[in-house]
C-alpha cells in the first residue's frame, strides 16, 4: 500500500509542475486566443483538484503501477502516453464535436500535450518511485 501512496504522490508532483508551466506559458494564451471571453477570469479550484487527483490515479493504476512490476520507465513513458491521449481525446473531441468556440488547432495541440504530459509523468513517477520502494523493501 505503502508502495502506491509513493508512486501516486511522485507521479502527481511531477503532473502539476508539467502542466502548470504548460498552463502558464502556452496552453493559457492558446485557450484565451481561442476561447476569449468564455473563458473565466479564475478556474474554479475544485474541479481542478478533482480531474487531477482522479488522472493521476488511473494513471498508476492503469500504467504506473504494471510499469513497475512488468517493464519499467519505458512502458511507463509509452502506456502513459496512449493514457494521455485517450484521456485528453475524450475531453477535447467532446468539445470540437459540441462547443462553437472549440477549434481544430486546439484540440490537436491539447491531444499532444496530454499524451506528452501523462506520458512523462508516469515515467518520471516510476523513476522516482521505483527506487524509493525498493529501498523500503530492503529495510
Amino acid at each position: 500500500m505503502i508502495a502506491n501512496i509513493i508512486i501516486y504522490i511522485a507521479t502527481l508532483v511531477v503532473f502539476l509542475g508539467l502542466d502548470a508551466v504548460w498552463l502558464s506559458q502556452t496552453g493559457g494564451p492558446l485557450y484565451r486566443a481561442t476561447l476569449g471571453d468564455a473563458l473565466l477570469d479564475q478556474f474554479r479550484v475544485a474541479p481542478a483538484i478533482v480531474f487531477y487527483l482522479l488522472n493521476t490515479l488511473g494513471l498508476i493504476i492503469f500504467v504506473s503501477i504494471p510499469a513497475l512490476r512488468e517493464g519499467g520507465w519505458s512502458r511507463a513513458l509509452t502506456h502513459g502516453a496512449m493514457f494521455g491521449l485517450f484521456t485528453y481525446a475524450t475531453y477535447d473531441l467532446t468539445n470540437y464535436a459540441t462547443l462553437r468556440l472549440w477549434s481544430l488547432q486546439l484540440t490537436v495541440a491539447d491531444m499532444i500535450w496530454g499524451a506528452a504530459v501523462t506520458g512523462i509523468s508516469a515515467c518520471l513517477g516510476v523513476l522516482i518511485a521505483g527506487p524509493l520502494i525498493r529501498m523500503m523493501v530492503r529495510a
